[in-house]
């Protein structure tokens, strides 16, 4: 459906008028001129509908490094006008991708597929394997990859404008989330009263054991992984992993929330952090929490960004009658 009106998108160029001010990309589809997507009525800037076939497909075909991947209409158009706001501010910053920079993108894609033609002396073998790829022209495929290119710049220049403090304390406490370890198996509830029951159940370890015998896919296992890994991708509470690391292996571990509903535990295997060793690896903590920091910082631009920005989506946009026509 998209990739339909990105075949008529041409070149990736910004147009920054003073008067009624419109963020454009050239195109030629006659339709979509004079078209608009939305505006951004904090910055009195519209969208024509080009930009946003233009970020949709550039998404479409590179995915997106900014957060994870959309798996949802929604989440896509949500994703697409958070682009199209971070392409504006990088146009106001001034910041471009560079020539060399976008070549050796594309020299890395060629690579890594293992063609067997120059770029630069065949132009024609090019052309074909980008279309082969991705329906789309090779200009349009290189304006795409060059909006990307920009959006990284971007984010590392307001990435470099953060200057956070980090302290002795947080440097060491990341230490000991990522030197302490848990292996566990854990059972997934909904809802907390029916986590509590199967714990009354089922807290020895034996009968936990005769479970798995029945049915070795009964229960989750993780791995064993670092408490850090525990805490962010599973969500579980980082003050009950340290209960649990005090806790014997084989025990069951009541109910704690997790990242969807309640989880049911049994401890397998622990590792305990050495102090003695933290002093061998304190600067790289202390680095590390800074670019943690900084990335917490950068989530809070972005939000302050688009709520200036006052993102207004026109909901006759062509986009979606078109979409619900195909």
């Amino acid at each position: 459906m998209v990739r339909k009106n990105l075949l008529l998108i041409c070149f990736f160029i910004i147009i920054f008028l003073l008067f009624g001010r419109i963020f454009a990309y050239c195109q030629e589809d006659k339709t979509l001129k004079n078209e608009f997507a939305g505006e951004f009525s904090g910055w009195n800037a519209k969208v024509p509908l080009s930009n946003y076939y233009f970020v949709k497909g550039a998404i479409s075909v590179f995915g997106t490094k900014w957060g994870a991947q959309p798996q949802t209409e929604q989440e896509l158009e949500d994703r697409v006008w958070e682009q199209l706001v971070l392409s504006y501010e990088a146009f106001r910053r001034g910041i471009k991708a560079e020539d060399n920079k976008l070549n050796e993108e594309i020299t890395k894609m060629l690579t890594a597929e293992k063609v067997k033609f120059d770029r630069e002396k065949d132009r024609g073998a090019y052309v074909n394997w980008v279309k082969d790829r991705t329906k789309e022209p090779a200009d349009l495929f290189e304006n795409q990859l060059r909006h990307l290119i920009q959006l990284e710049n971007l984010r590392k220049e307001v990435l470099d404008s953060f200057k956070p403090k980090v302290t002795e304390k947080e440097a060491h406490q990341e230490f000991l989330n990522e030197y302490n370890s848990l292996e566990l198996e854990l059972v997934q509830f909904d809802g907390l009263k029916d986590a509590e029951g199967y714990y009354k159940k089922m807290n020895r370890s034996a009968l936990w054991e005769e479970e798995a015998k029945k049915n070795p896919k009964f229960a989750k296992h993780p791995g064993f992984v670092s408490l850090e890994f525990l805490r962010e991708i599973w969500k579980i509470p980082e003050v009950d992993l340290y209960k649990m690391l005090k806790r014997k292996v084989n025990s069951i571990y009541p109910p704690t929330p997790i990242y969807k509903g309640y989880g049911v535990f049994r401890i397998l295997n622990i590792r305990v952090a050495k102090e003695e060793d933290f002093p061998k690896v304190r600067e790289s903590y202390f680095k590390q929490v800074e670019m943690i920091k900084k990335y917490e910082e950068l989530k809070s631009w972005l939000k302050q960004l688009k709520q200036e920005a006052r993102i207004k989506v026109y909901p006759e946009k062509a986009d979606i009658k078109r979409g619900k026509n195909k």
